[in-house]
């Protein structure tokens, strides 16, 4: 388990589950159906043969990957090994991070209250919405 299985290709969606970039096979498919994968900046079927050395940009929630497949796996391993399966580009490392640095800063000054609002508090807070309706 602790190595890949030595594979010429497999289907795309079960890469993307296997080296952990899904939770699931079915998220994976579903996230390569609806365009936020790309194969060589093409729009893939899910199941697409992948192959080692090909380019994937992959886009989860906020962040997007660039990655080159290194090896192939059928099995879903510990994160160590899945983190095997690919390399990602300096360019895309420093993104994401530049991006998670940007996210935050915007939440930085937020804090969010430590207890529910009270009667007297939630009275105000109305007061002060009926203002903002003037």
């Amino acid at each position: 388990m602790t190595e890949a299985t030595p594979v010429a290709a497999m289907r795309l969606d079960v890469w993307l589950w296997a080296a952990r970039f899904f939770k699931t096979r079915s998220l994976a498919k579903q996230a390569v159906e609806t365009g936020k994968v790309d194969v060589g900046g093409h729009r893939p079927k899910s199941s697409r043969a992948v192959r080692v050395g090909e380019l994937l940009q992959i886009s989860r929630g906020d962040e997007t990957w660039e990655v080159q497949v290194s090896a192939l796996s059928e099995l879903r391993g510990p994160a160590p090994v899945a983190q095997q399966l690919y390399q990602e580009s300096e360019a895309s490392r420093a993104r994401r991070a530049e991006l998670r640095a940007q996210r935050a800063a915007a939440r930085n000054g937020y804090q969010a209250p430590e207890h529910k609002p009270d009667k007297r508090a939630r009275r105000l807070i109305r007061a002060l919405g009926d203002l903002d309706a003037l």
